[in-house]
């Protein structure tokens, strides 16, 4: 798979560039709904794809071989789905052919994340919906 069709995999969704915190005892992950401050909230897609770990170093890069121990992917993530010998989604793009059906299916981050830089205390704005 080229990189160009790797990348076409993400559904534009955001919900992977939300804060997620970690609880040690248990190893649940648990989403907030706070986004990263390199999402552009209503586009659901990196300000700066390319140059994003200049921002954010700890950016996690997905390659296929990461994809499988990254537990906190949703579950209705493309490169999840595929990992897991699934087929995509109706809303999804490649699907589609429509950018916008993942969020006119409400499966996007958009109108329910605020930026980090108004969040506060990350505890605080624990979600569910994510998944």
């Amino acid at each position: 798979m080229t990189r160009a069709e790797w990348e076409s995999l993400c559904d534009g969704c955001g919900k992977c560039c939300l804060h997620k915190l970690e609880d040690e005892d248990t190893g649940k992950v648990h989403y907030t709904n706070v986004a990263c401050r390199m999402l552009n909230t209503g586009t659901c897609r990196c300000k700066d794809y390319d140059d994003r770990k200049r921002y954010v170093p700890d950016c996690v890069q997905l390659t296929a071989a990461a994809v499988g121990e990254l537990k906190w992917l949703p579950t209705t993530c493309a490169y999840r789905l595929l990992a897991e010998g699934k087929d995509l989604p109706w809303w999804h793009p490649l699907v589609s052919g429509d950018p916008n059906t993942v969020h006119d299916a409400g499966i996007s981050v958009r109108a329910r994340c605020i930026p980090e830089n108004r969040a506060g205390p990350l505890d605080h704005h624990i979600v569910t919906w994510p998944e």
